[in-house]
């Protein structure tokens, strides 16, 4: 469901989900739900704002028409697949993580039908730009990520995790991101096309690089091994999940 027992809030009771939602995803960024309420108890006028890019792209209008959803029941082919097509890209993306596309949690907090699936459009398409983008599901990429979110976007949710995602790097790994991922991810998201506007399950037969150049995607850049090594040495054993 995209809105399953979806809540109605005034402006105080926002406000007080929206601070619960940040300092519970603070305290354990594991909580996905936490970070989806804080998306949406904060996020409204960006939604409204990428949903009348939506209406005013081709693409846009025939995703809110149809209403499609990233579940396992729609996009299972993408496994079956040649090698070299998006599709497949993320079927392997998904699969050696042991991910499922049905684990999100349902939008409760949107006030009308269209933002609730817009809500729920953004969060289903996040393992698309991971593939797309060629970001790990570490700290580091997920930070990374949401840099081209709050690019694409301009969701609040996606600058504090940011903030909160460097605030639990070492020094180390500070660094590394702020010299390697955070510049190359803000001119990724720049560059990109209006990504909300893409229909992406209908692209899965097509050719990753290809997709990538239609719409002015740029991987992430490799790591010099030196510099790589010396930040994961003290990496978390257990990886934050801030998606």
């Amino acid at each position: 469901m995209i809105g399953g027992g979806r809540v109605r809030l005034n402006r105080w009771q926002q406000a007080a989900v929206a601070v619960g939602s940040a300092v519970g995803a603070l305290l354990d960024p594991r909580r996905a739900d936490l970070i989806a309420a804080l998306g949406e108890t904060t996020g409204k006028p960006a939604f409204e704002r990428v949903l009348q890019r939506m209406k005013s792209s081709p693409e846009g209008r025939a995703i809110l028409l149809e209403q499609p959803r990233v579940i396992s029941a729609n996009v299972g082919h993408a496994w079956d697949l040649p090698a070299n097509t998006f599709g497949a890209a993320y079927a392997k993306f998904m699969g050696s993580r042991n991910f499922s596309p049905d684990d999100r949690p349902p939008v409760r907090f949107m006030e009308t039908d269209e933002l609730a699936y817009v809500a729920m459009r953004a969060r289903e398409v996040h393992d698309f730009w991971h593939t797309l983008f060629d970001l790990p599901t570490n700290l580091m990429g997920e930070s990374a990520l949401k840099v081209i979110e709050f690019q694409q976007m301009y969701l609040p949710m996606c600058l504090m995790s940011v903030v909160g995602g460097s605030v639990r790097f070492n020094d180390k790994q500070r660094k590394l991101f702020f010299q390697h991922h955070f510049p190359w991810a803000i001119r990724a998201g720049m560059q990109s096309t209006d990504l909300m506007c893409v229909y992406y399950e209908k692209h899965f037969h097509e050719d990753l690089e290809d997709v990538r150049r239609k719409w002015g995607i740029t991987p992430a850049p490799g790591i010099p091994k030196q510099t790589q090594a010396s930040a994961a040495s003290s990496a978390p054993a257990k990886k934050p999940e801030i998606s």
